[in-house]
């Protein structure tokens, strides 16, 4: 048995196909692992607010120092981190917008990185905090990204695996369903991506 968060960025709802991306490969886990919990995390539904100075200030005081406002603009980053400390697998949707992931699931990397708390530096570098996990992202894009002229305008992967590597969560797989705007390619898209999927 798995405990698994689901991070959802997708406002599209049924109609989304991160969303469908990412049921699947929790289908699969679910084989592999019978009994796990999934713990739906959407950021459409409840998006996090950007960082602005309250979170920023909040972040760098002292937990015996804070303000009765510093806990409240704290509270979306410390339930987050808690969240993903009590999972063993994270699935995450990333949609491809304007070549990038939507702002909604950029804010909450935002509030989850954190100095001193997900990761640290020392004297040989930085160091992730988060250890242990396993995460799986669920790109999609309706162009193709993974070859061809469009395959320097893929940056969600190579941001992703940076920046959740930095924090900790190293060990990572991509799955995609691309191509679903284009003809030729679109009628196949979905089934490609969810046959993709490799549980490990």
């Amino acid at each position: 048995m798995k405990k698994i968060l689901h991070i959802i960025s997708s406002p599209r709802g049924a109609a989304s196909l991160s969303i469908q991306l990412g049921n699947a490969i929790i289908s699969k886990i679910k084989e592999t692992y019978p009994g796990s919990i999934v713990v739906e995390k959407d950021l459409a539904k409840k998006p996090f607010p950007h960082l602005e100075e309250a979170q920023l200030t909040s972040f760098f005081t002292p937990a015996e120092n804070r303000t009765p406002e510093h806990e409240a603009a704290i509270k979306h980053s410390d339930e987050s981190i808690q969240e993903i400390r009590n999972a063993d697998i994270i699935v995450i949707g990333a949609p491809l917008y304007n070549f990038q992931i939507p702002s909604t699931l950029k804010a909450w990397i935002d509030h989850i990185a954190r100095a001193g708390v997900t990761f640290k530096y020392d004297e040989n570098g930085p160091e992730g905090l988060i250890k242990g996990k396993k995460v799986y992202v669920a790109i999609t894009s309706g162009g193709i990204y993974t070859e061809g002229p469009m395959k320097a305008f893929d940056f969600i992967e190579p941001y992703l695996r940076a920046t959740l590597s930095f924090l900790g969560m190293a060990d990572i797989s991509f799955f995609r369903i691309e191509g679903s705007m284009v003809p030729g390619v679109k009628e196949t898209a979905i089934e490609k991506g969810v046959e993709s999927i490799l549980i490990d």
